[in-house]
């Protein structure tokens, strides 16, 4: 029998454990649930021929973002176990969680908000946001766009089904060895995190790849570099740095892969292995993926101080240099995660210094956002809200990062909860702020109305007050010795501080919970919002030039630019003059066609990699020769296009002529 289902027995299943037992029987069933319904309401050919099966970057972006709501849920209600396991596990009491089953859980939490929440989300605004600001149809690569998305998701689902088929690794979210080898984690808990990230890096690898093509070879005419706008910048330095990076991951997990699966030696305590190579090889990834996510996120906020404070965003250009400075720098600083692993005074003091230096061009940014709103008519919409929080609380977050750069001082802190306090202040405000921010500001470009304002600051307001609940009083645990990970708190004095975290926990919670009814309100309230001008918010960038939603071809004719704010510039001209540029020569458009690859693909990579983590190698043969064939099924396709006809495109670009005369009027009316 082991020959046919390899490990995989009934013991995989958590009969001696209810609460991951019950939690897959109600994952089991909301999925049921949601297959009945899509098929009673005939929403099938919709969502396989709109979405499943899209080329279209947008609805791929849309496809990213709703991946990373439902990953959010499943990471948040990790964090939330964590807290109120800690909150009742304090002086005699043990809480609920016993130890095997907590570092699972923290485990989880961290590969799932890194890897599956907040990589999807800045990937998603990439795919939506980027061709529509360079001015062009799509992505370069189309097709493999469509596939990035669906290995992301493969490795996703096998994270999840880790939940009731088995086991989660208990190593932290980084899985450090030796407590990640053979010999210390015996089960698939690890494997489970290898394969699903191995499967999902290389989705995130595609993606890099055809976004540098698409930035530095697909822009409109008249488009240089130096009128791009900031949001492309910095996704093309956070693809840059997934290039240079994450093959070092894959590297580094593929590795560990071998010592477990193969009996080598790379980070063994024996046979001649290193621990601290991997120690190496993981954080020349781990730090500069910080700035993977941060960079895009600084490139949302330029775009909200620039459109709400109603004029250009000030050192458009110094912005640009510092974003590629980070993109540099960014690769240097790694070895301040363990400045306490015998290095030498000399080579901490490098990476110390380095990682100071790269606070200046974000210090940099911070400024040319304060004054890009000083002097203008800031409208406080609600990513404006998030752009403030985000200032506010981020200088003192990156401060603290300065004070952890100091090697005397990370002695002290080091693995402590100052350290995740740290990590969240940065991670929080940075990023999570500004995914909010983007959701907000371009959910009416993607679905044609806006979402409600008043639920939209209550959002924000949760998430401001709940951080500052939830992490600050970890500084001071930290000071105080607390250490990371601890499923037991032996100190009675620090139970009013685990509570507060507690509450903080609570009213994030709320954030989420409300953002859910924010989104299921506007939609039924969405006739009062709708955004019939394609530009709700009078952008500045060409996104805002097409209709709400934009047409699978986004442009009629591609745009000629002129100017670092080409949307800006043309809108200005247009009410100075009270007329639209003429009516140019429309022409068939030739567009990528829908494909099941990257569905297909995903089905094969997600047997496969089960088949890896359960020792089932038939199986896993079978999946590597399925998702083989279906790369040479589609190599052999003979059509991978099809004509918009002119007709089409003539009549949906005369709508929105007609549209943009009346909105035109109105804007010559105020002014």
């Amino acid at each position: 029998m082991s020959v046919i289902f390899g490990k995989l027995t009934w013991d995989a299943i958590p009969f001696h454990d209810p609460i991951p037992l019950i939690t897959s029987a109600v994952v089991i069933l909301a999925v049921a649930a949601i297959g009945i319904l899509v098929w009673r309401k005939g929403w099938w050919p919709y969502l396989r021929d709109e979405y499943i099966t899209s080329t279209d970057h947008k609805h791929i972006g849309i496809m990213y973002i709703v991946l990373a709501l439902l990953m959010l849920v499943r990471g948040f209600a990790d964090a939330l176990m964590m807290r109120l396991h800690q909150s009742m596990a304090i002086g005699a009491a043990q809480g609920y969680l016993p130890p095997e089953h907590y570092n699972q859980i923290f485990s989880a939490h961290g590969t799932i908000m890194i890897f599956f929440v907040a990589m999807p989300f800045v990937i998603g605004f990439m795919n939506f946001v980027v061709p529509l600001q360079l001015g062009v149809r799509d992505v370069a690569f189309p097709t493999m766009n469509n596939v990035s998305f669906w290995l992301t998701a493969s490795g996703a689902l096998l994270i999840n089904i880790s939940l009731f088929l088995g086991e989660f690794a208990r190593t932290g979210w980084l899985a450090f060895p030796p407590l990640s080898e053979k010999e210390f984690s015996p089960g698939v808990g690890v494997d489970y995190y290898l394969v699903a990230l191995q499967i999902s890096g290389v989705g995130t690898i595609l993606t890099a790849v055809n976004f540098v093509t698409t930035i530095l070879k697909t822009r409109a005419p008249g488009m240089s570099y130096l009128r791009m706008p900031v949001f492309c910048w910095t996704s093309l330095a956070s693809n840059l740095i997934i290039l240079a990076a994450f093959p070092v991951l894959t590297v580094a997990l593929g590795l560990l892969m071998l010592d477990r699966y193969m009996g080598f030696h790379f980070f063994t305590n024996d046979g001649g292995g290193n621990s601290m190579l991997y120690m190496n090889l993981i954080w020349i990834w781990g730090h500069p993926e910080v700035y993977i996510l941060v960079l895009p996120a600084f490139g949302i906020y330029s775009e909200v101080a620039a459109t709400f404070s109603g004029k250009p965003l000030f050192g458009y250009r110094s912005m640009v240099f510092a974003t590629m400075i980070i993109c540099v720098v960014s690769l240097m600083v790694w070895l301040h995660h363990f400045f306490t692993m015998g290095a030498g005074a000399n080579i901490n003091a490098i990476f110390g210094i380095a990682s100071m230096v790269i606070g200046i061009p974000t210090g940099v940014k911070i400024y040319n956002w304060l004054f890009t709103m000083y002097g203008g008519r800031v409208r406080f919409t609600v990513p404006v809200h998030y752009l403030l929080g985000f200032m506010l609380l981020f200088v003192g977050g990156g401060l603290t990062g300065v004070l952890l750069a100091i090697p005397p001082v990370d002695f002290i802190t080091h693995n402590t909860l100052f350290l995740v306090a740290h990590f969240h202040h940065v991670i929080i405000p940075g990023v999570v702020f500004a995914i909010m921010a983007g959701y907000t500001y371009w959910f009416p470009k993607a679905f044609g109305f806006m979402l409600h304002e008043g639920l939209g600051k209550a959002v924000f307001w949760c998430w401001f007050i709940g951080f500052n609940l939830a992490f600050m009083p970890l500084y001071l645990l930290g000071f105080w010795g607390g250490t990371r990970r601890l499923q037991h708190i032996s100190d009675p004095t620090w139970a009013p501080w685990l509570h507060v975290a507690l509450l903080g926990s609570v009213i994030i919670g709320a954030a989420i919970v409300l953002t859910v009814v924010q989104l299921l309100y506007s939609i039924k309230t969405r006739d009062q919002r709708m955004d019939v001008t394609g530009d709700p918010w009078d952008g500045r960038t060409l996104e805002w030039l097409t209709l709400s939603p934009p047409p699978h071809y986004n442009f009629a004719v591609l745009p000629d630019v002129h100017g670092e704010e080409a949307y800006w510039t043309r809108k200005q001209t247009a009410i100075k003059e009270e007329r639209l540029i003429d009516e140019p020569d429309y022409q068939p458009i030739e567009m990528p066609i829908n494909t099941p690859t990257g569905v297909i693909c995903a089905f094969f990579a997600t047997v496969c990699g089960f088949a890896v983590i359960w020792y089932i190698w038939w199986l896993a043969i079978v999946g590597l020769i399925g998702a083989f064939a279906v790369f040479v099924w589609y190599a052999w396709q003979d059509e991978h296009e099809h004509i918009i006809p002119v007709e089409e495109v003539r009549a949906n670009a005369r709508e929105r002529r007609r549209i943009r005369m009346e909105h035109l009027h109105k804007l010559s009316q105020s002014t």
